[in-house]
């Protein structure tokens, strides 16, 4: 999928207003229907539980309907076959399973997120029938990336998910860490995020120090944008295209 760094102010994510965007109300566990605007057929939706009782990771964020919607678009046939994907800071696995459901994959899909987070992930795999398909992980940012996420070979994944994972400021050098520990020469990570504060840029601005970014081109960008929502392709920066 092509992929280009807009210099519009409109859609430059710097030039957006950095205003501190209100938290969704935290809400009672309960399992939602996706079917991400019929991209899923409605009787094969996905289920995902919801439940903040150990965190906000538990819930929906909008970020990750975003790269939810575009990879079940523009990489749902040919595209991740043969690939080794694994989503960081998964909560409750939505991105993962998306694309487990609804890509043409023939590896597993490994999720991943802190060890609150782990009986969450097993209850959605297991919810939408994806065992074997779909694997949770334990994986704390800065730590060792998991021996099932790199491989017996001790490879770097192909395909790295991060949705929403730029949230709480004390954790971003260990994002930042982590992409590095799981960006290889072959590697895209697709970063999708929602700007809610000064600090968020501040991520952006560090992450393209160190890698190679890109603003994803894809249809209804803007009217993300205009919601903060912003798109990335990372790859590592010597990268030969």
């Amino acid at each position: 999928m092509p992929a280009s760094r807009s210099q519009s102010p409109e859609n430059d994510v710097f030039g957006i207003s950095t205003e501190i965007v209100p938290e969704r109300t935290n809400k009672t566990a309960s399992t939602t229907n996706l079917t991400f605007d019929d991209l899923l057929p409605k009787d094969k939706p996905l289920l995902l539980h919801e439940d903040l009782q150990e965190g906000c990771g538990g819930q929906l964020w909008p970020a990750g309907m975003v790269l939810s919607r575009y990879l079940l678009t523009y990489h749902k046939t040919g595209s991740l076959l043969d690939k080794s994907i694994v989503e960081i800071g998964a909560g409750g696995g939505l991105v993962g399973l998306a694309v487990a459901l609804g890509c043409e994959i023939n590896r597993p899909v490994y999720i991943t997120d802190q060890l609150p987070m782990f009986a969450l992930m097993q209850k959605n795999i297991v919810l939408n029938n994806l065992q074997g398909k779909v694997e949770a992980e334990i994986y704390d940012w800065g730590t060792p990336p998991p021996s099932k996420v790199l491989g017996d070979a001790g490879r770097y994944p192909d395909i790295v998910l991060a949705a929403d994972c730029v949230y709480f400021e004390p954790a971003f050098p260990l994002l930042l860490q982590t992409l590095g520990d799981l960006i290889g020469p072959s590697t895209t990570c697709y970063f999708c995020f929602k700007k809610r504060r000064k600090a968020d840029m501040r991520f952006i601005r560090d992450m393209t120090k160190k890698f190679a970014v890109e603003q994803v081109t894809y249809d209804h960008r803007e009217g993300d944008q205009r919601e903060g929502i912003f798109l990335y392709q990372v790859q590592q920066k010597d990268r030969k295209q």
